[in-house]
């Protein structure tokens, strides 16, 4: 059934999940690009063929290089795709950047793909969220639970570890690929989002994408970058020939000051205000959606 052979365990998830897809008949599938929905879509096109779709918003929170991996993808799965806008900027309270900001977001998007599902004659919207997502603070999530999105990753009991493993045993190119979100999260709440500002932030992530390095996040914090890098590559960043090349791009970016946070990468920095500083809360706040 693929390149390496699963643990009982996780070959029981893998038919559970089968299971799940191949009884729901036909099915729009959110494609992110990132592995969980990879995996979903590859699975729901072995499970129903041409009664699988994958759908992609297309919008300044996403970047180019994020869409034309997700296309690449879809090709290579197999699954056919349709892009759509997402008017992010548009949505009455978005740009005032409030907690609540991916419920709105999420909320749109999938009002968007019911009108594709009802185009289509397709009966279900599946949704990318794993059994370690569950029972977290997760406002997007919550709108797709209100709107009747199905999550079969989640209902399998797939966890985000065994998702990787299992889009390995697949095949997928992707099963590795770090974790991603949306670059409104780069944005502390109540800093207005701006398609100028996406943009910088999506130019000043490529340039570090493009000198090596794969898990970061560059936050933007008014007029300070507060970049965010794995602690392996701290030392690296030091180097002064490579901290002076970043610095002078993103000072020409519009940034007045850069920053290296020593903390360094992890996901869901911009929740510890709400949350405040205790373990158990840091624990929680790096699990919020939409703060990768």
């Amino acid at each position: 059934m693929g390149k390496e052979r699963l643990d009982p365990v996780l070959e029981d998830k893998y038919r559970a999940l089968r299971g799940i897809i191949e009884g729901l008949g036909s099915a729009l599938v959110a494609f992110s690009g990132g592995v969980d929905s990879t995996l979903l879509a590859k699975v729901a096109a072995d499970c129903l063929g041409d009664r699988a779709v994958a759908v992609t918003a297309v919008s300044p929170t996403y970047p180019v290089a994020e869409l034309t991996e997700a296309r690449r993808l879809a090709e290579e799965i197999g699954i056919r795709q349709i892009l759509i806008r997402s008017e992010e900027l548009e949505i009455p309270g978005f740009t005032q950047n409030t907690p609540d900001r991916c419920y709105l977001c999420k909320a749109e998007l999938i009002e968007k793909m019911w009108q594709i599902a009802r185009q289509e004659g397709m009966d279900h919207i599946l949704l990318g969220m794993n059994f370690d997502d569950r029972g977290d603070f997760r406002p997007g999530t919550r709108a797709a639970r209100e709107k009747g999105v199905r999550m079969p990753l989640e209902e399998a009991g797939l966890t985000k570890e065994e998702v990787r493993r299992l889009a390995r045993s697949l095949g997928l190119s992707n099963w590795d690929k770090p974790s991603f979100a949306c670059l409104s999260s780069r944005f502390p709440y109540g800093e207005e989002i701006t398609a100028e500002k996406l943009a910088r932030v999506e130019q000043a992530e490529d340039l570090l994408r493009s000198l090596g390095f794969r898990q970061f996040r560059v936050r933007h914090h008014q007029n300070i970058a507060r970049l965010e890098l794995e602690p392996s590559d701290l030392a690296r960043f030091a180097q002064e020939e490579l901290r002076s090349q970043v610095t002078r791009r993103l000072k020409e970016l519009g940034f007045a000051y850069v920053t290296l946070d020593l903390e360094g990468y992890r996901t869901g920095s911009l929740n510890e205000v709400l949350c405040g500083s205790s373990p158990r809360e840091r624990r929680l706040a790096s699990r919020t959606e939409g703060e990768g």
